[in-house]
């Protein structure tokens, strides 16, 4: 039994040391202020595995050679705040200018969700990509969606949204694209199949190898950047652009920028 585990400070020494543990991990950069954060979140996993303090937690995560619980931390440090067709101007812009181009594309059309959190994102695009290619059945087209998270990919392959999730999406769009479910009182939504098959979701951490080649057509890497230090975001910005097929886009965030470190890429439009 664990006594007075809400009152167990998070220190400043035990700050800098999550801070430098996730760094090394997934380049994610905490900020000083970010202290109660980091407290409100590991303490659930001390509860979970009946430790005291941080740097009991700490050792544990050291300790374990599985990686499990290292991938529990970050899991519980991340933020996955999303939802359908978040940032409405790329998706217009996906519309009017990208997909008429690729529409007469005799080739595979290839297209990479990199931080696509419950699912949100990726699903979004395949809609997109249903309502603007009307041969899309008959096209080699697809999509990989990956993050971080391995317990966020698996609410995004269940592809099950509560119908406040998806206020924003017309009364046509849920029709066409969601079964109604109801269980009880509770109303949920699932993505059809049709949609579901265009996506391939896998576990990545955008700092390690990748294993996939590419060349993609487009890359959505939205409200990702913001939590990495400049030159974390130069690596990523070329390692992306190696996989862009020629005439390919990159879309990041509005709240994003790439000054000084867009290399080869060409501005478009804000955001």
């Amino acid at each position: 039994m664990i006594t007075g585990l809400a009152e167990t400070e998070l220190s400043e020494r035990q700050f800098h040391k999550v801070k430098d543990l996730l760094y090394s991990v997934c380049g994610i950069n905490l900020q000083p202020g970010k202290e109660g954060l980091v407290k409100a979140r590991l303490s659930r996993r001390l509860r979970s595995l009946n430790l005291n303090d941080y740097d009991a937690y700490l050792s544990y995560v050291k300790q374990d050679e599985s990686g499990r619980e290292l991938s529990m931390m970050v899991d519980a440090l991340t933020t996955n705040k999303t939802d359908f067709f978040r940032e409405p101007q790329h998706f217009d812009f996906l519309r009017q200018s990208v997909l008429p181009g690729l529409a007469q594309a005799n080739r595979p059309l290839r297209f990479w969700s990199a931080a696509c959190s419950s699912g949100e994102e990726p699903y979004s695009l395949a809609i997109q990509l249903f309502e603007a290619l009307p041969n899309l059945n008959r096209m080699d087209a697809g999509i990989l969606a990956t993050d971080i998270s391995s317990d966020i990919l698996k609410k995004a392959r269940r592809a099950v949204y509560t119908p406040e999730v998806l206020q924003g999406l017309s009364e046509a769009r849920l029709r066409r694209y969601f079964a109604r479910q109801k269980n009880g009182p509770t109303i949920t939504y699932q993505v059809h199949d049709q949609i579901r098959n265009l996506i391939h979701f896998a576990r990545l951490n955008l700092m390690q190898p990748w294993p996939m080649k590419g060349p993609f057509d487009v890359i959505f890497c939205r409200n990702v950047m913001i939590y990495f230090d400049q030159s974390t975001r130069q690596q990523l910005i070329q390692r992306f652009y190696e996989l862009l097929r020629p005439g390919g886009y990159l879309f990041i965030g509005h709240s994003e920028s790439l000054t000084g470190i867009a290399g080869s890429f060409r501005y478009i439009q804000p955001a």
